[in-house]
């Protein structure tokens, strides 16, 4: 049998970890919602992690490896040559890099566009910083809407007037909804940012998590896309959201706008967040090849258990990432929570209702903004015999 990442750690292994994961809910709760795998370190990261710790190597951060195994990963996995590493810049992780870098190209009470339903922390950091949130909310299939898009630019730009700065926050792959935008689809979003002077920023942390039936494109290597930044870490795809380092990389046209951040942003990274990173881009592809065979099954699976289970849920099957959209708005759970920005653990409608009844937990639809309410997000990263309890006990408590 191949190796599977995902199948070698039981529930009790599990039970005794300290993250956030398995230890935010009561130990009968199965816990189905952060953003973390259920597997243990790539054999490369934990090597070079304990080579580190052997040797004492843990002072300040230096060097430009991290961005050199990344533009390497890139040009072989993605065929994509344009990453400069001249172009990059270290950054304590992709949402404190995004807020670093859209102070770049935006001020205080700018407009910053997301498509929703997205990553919520993204309305938390911007709103944070000062800047304004408008939505333009993605098309029933889970993709950007093209239209949509065009409309709010406008709104937008016309609002900023011709000295206003409008940024564009773009989630490739997309969170929750597994979409991985295709190079055409970001054609369309790059033509129309240099039409309206719209500056993208794109979090491609997920971007390793592609699976069988889809391709990653890089937002930076689109024509028209010169004039923008990408953000990116090994945190999603080999689970290292606890040792942070991400990296910040500038398209040819934005190189002196990255120039302009400051220097002391790098500080936040970790020396042992840019060793594990580092190794995970430079030596951890056989580990991720496997995870996402594994990743791929588990996709397969879920969509078993959601017909078997629960025939009044509808799953967008995701393209990538290891997190699934399901649409929960046939079963008429109440949907009753608390107005302003959200944040990752708050819970209401189906995912308090499935928490409370089935003990799953999931992460709660409306906290990914509009178009979220009635949703959950779950995270299918784990094995094959947790996700199959899982999705039976929500299935067995609907039929109560």
């Amino acid at each position: 049998m191949a190796y599977n990442p995902l199948e070698e750690l039981q529930l009790d292994e599990l039970r005794r970890r300290t993250s956030m994961k398995w230890r935010a809910y009561p130990a009968d709760v199965l816990p189905l919602w952060v953003a973390e795998m259920d597997v243990n370190l790539a054999p490369s990261v934990a090597e070079a992690i304990h080579r580190a710790i052997d040797a004492g190597d843990t002072g300040y951060p230096h060097g430009k490896g991290y961005a050199t195994a990344v533009s390497e990963f890139a040009a072989q996995r993605w065929q994509w040559d344009g990453l400069s590493v001249g172009r990059t810049r270290v950054v304590p992780d992709v949402m404190l890099g995004i807020v670093e870098t859209l102070r770049l190209v935006t001020d205080r009470g700018d407009t910053v566009i997301v498509n929703s339903p997205v990553y919520a922390p993204f309305y938390a950091f911007v709103a944070h910083d000062g800047r304004v949130v408008v939505e333009a909310p993605l098309g029933a299939d889970g993709r950007i809407d093209i239209e949509v898009l065009t409309t709010v630019f406008v709104r937008a730009r016309k609002s900023a007037g011709v000295a206003g700065k409008v940024a564009y926050l773009l989630c490739n792959p997309h969170n929750p909804t597994g979409a991985v935008h295709t190079a055409e689809e970001l054609g369309a979003v790059a033509e129309l940012a240099r039409r309206f002077g719209v500056r993208v920023v794109s979090d491609e942390i997920h971007a390793p998590l592609v699976l069988a039936g889809a391709r990653f494109t890089p937002y930076l290597s689109v024509p028209g896309a010169e004039n923008a930044f990408a953000l990116t870490s090994a945190s999603k795809a080999w689970n290292l959201a606890g040792i942070k380092a991400a990296l910040a990389i500038a398209g040819p046209e934005a190189a002196a706008d990255l120039h302009r951040m400051p220097e002391e942003v790098g500080h936040g990274a970790s020396h042992l967040g840019l060793i594990a990173h580092t190794a995970a881009f430079s030596a951890g592809g056989d580990w991720l090849d496997a995870l996402l065979q594994g990743l791929a099954g588990n996709r397969a699976l879920l969509g078993e258990l959601v017909t078997e289970h629960l025939p009044g849920v509808r799953l967008l099957r995701p393209q990538g990432t290891y997190l699934a959209w399901l649409d929960c708005r046939a079963l008429g759970v109440d949907e009753e929570h608390s107005d302003g920005l959200k944040v990752v653990a708050d819970l209401a409608g189906p995912a308090r209702w499935f928490r409370d009844h089935a003990r799953v937990a999931l992460s709660s639809g409306h906290v990914f903004g509009s178009g979220g309410t009635g949703h959950v997000r779950l995270n299918f990263a784990t094995s094959q015999a947790i996700l199959t309890e899982a999705v039976s006990r929500m299935g067995r408590a609907l039929n109560r």
